[in-house]
């Protein structure tokens, strides 16, 4: 049986170390900055501040709300409704920087992609319950998720959002994975998507400018690879120990926007190897811990939503991590807790919550040490009443 925990402390204690590291580290990349824009070089702490206090707010409630109304259809079919909504309200805006991904309000922007992610979780996550008995039985148990990841990755490819609408789609295809799902099928899929992905990235001057850019940086050090260039230089001039908190020099207007999501190049320059490690061994216990939450889940829903949570937060941070030092192609995605930002904050922080409030449920463990089998959980309703 089932009995109710305390909240995992390695989950909760990694966040608190990135809130704390996104505060101090977002003043001192953003204080000059901020300074030239706004004539404050508090000014982005500040928001930064706001943000993390209302993201509090929500992991507090996210801990405090039973994980089971996440599988209730109305609050599903309502966050997947808004979703959509928000998703096509980005178009009737400015576009910003090129591309049209913020809803604008005085004082705030929001994101919707981000709150996409997490709907498209708790969606998968339910169907795959009732379902996952028959995973291979496409029509009936992979048809309606498929149709949700098309709209949403549809909708936040014309923004253009390409790195998002991966993230997204790579997210489910873990849970689905996860689920049981024939490799053939995942071999298939691959096998389809990957070109696909190839083709949108040839087809998009400036994707393919930032593939071969990765390519070879030094092709164009002063145009497309300024920024990589930038970010690597800052990781690599910080030695062991760093420049020194605030000594930072390719903050200065080198790499831009440096608060945001190359903010880890900003750490590995003034807090050096330490200080990044540090940030990397955070997200390595949150992978780790999230892993352990769904696997000892008192039942089936709660170990998808766990392992989903946790894949979205951690494929966010490798992404993030491995486009600063050059692993990957140049991509505006920020570092889950730590960059600049609202809606990413509020929503990974509420994703957080989420997680914890599952740990609180874990499986019991016998004597023998063994946790008890998710799978053997049963379920008797369609959670989202939806017939394939």
């Amino acid at each position: 049986m089932a009995r109710t925990l305390k909240s995992d402390k390695w989950l909760l204690w990694a966040t608190l170390i990135l809130l704390g590291f996104s505060l101090v580290m977002v003043f001192s990349a953003s204080a000059r900055w901020s300074d030239e824009r706004f004539d404050s070089q508090y000014h982005l702490l500040i928001k930064q501040a706001a943000f993390v206090g209302g993201g509090l707010l929500l992991l507090l409630i996210g801990m405090r709300v039973d994980y089971h109304l996440f599988r209730k259809p109305a609050v599903i079919w309502t966050l997947v409704g808004t979703t959509v909504v928000l998703l096509l309200a980005v178009f009737a805006f400015a576009p910003i920087n090129g591309t049209r991904r913020w809803i604008s309000v005085p004082g705030f922007t929001l994101q919707p992609s981000e709150i996409a992610k997490l709907a498209a979780v708790c969606f998968t996550a339910a169907i795959l319950e009732r379902r996952m008995h028959r995973i291979n039985d496409l029509r009936y148990a992979l048809l309606p998720i498929g149709v949700l990841v098309g709209v949403l990755s549809g909708l936040i490819l014309l923004q253009p959002d390409f790195g998002t609408s991966t993230a997204l789609t790579g997210v489910v295809l873990a849970m689905v994975f996860a689920a049981g799902l024939s490799f053939r099928y995942l071999a298939v899929t691959g096998a389809v998507l990957l070109p696909l992905a190839g083709v949108m990235i040839y087809l998009a001057p400036y994707r393919w400018t930032r593939f071969t850019i990765f390519l070879d940086p030094e092709r164009d050090p002063f145009g497309a690879g300024f920024q990589l260039r930038q970010s690597l230089i800052a990781v690599g001039s910080g030695g062991p120990f760093g420049r020194g908190f605030m000594d930072g020099v390719q903050k200065l207007f080198y790499i831009p926007e440096p608060h945001s999501d190359f903010i880890y190049a900003v750490i590995s320059e003034e807090l050096g190897l330490i200080g990044a490690t540090v940030i990397l061994a955070c997200f390595v216990v949150i992978a780790l811990r999230g892993v352990r939450a769904s696997m000892r889940a008192p039942d089936r829903f709660g170990s998808l939503l766990a392992l989903g949570l946790t894949a979205m937060l951690a494929a966010q941070a490798f992404v993030n991590l491995s486009v600063v030092i050059g692993l990957l192609p140049t991509k505006g995605i920020p570092l889950p807790f730590v960059s600049n930002g609202g809606s990413s904050m509020l929503v990974s922080l509420f994703a957080m919550g989420i997680l914890l409030n599952i740990t609180q449920h874990a499986s019991a463990v016998d004597a023998d040490g063994r946790v008890q089998s998710v799978a053997s959980a049963v379920t008797t309703e369609d959670p989202l009443g939806v017939r394939a």
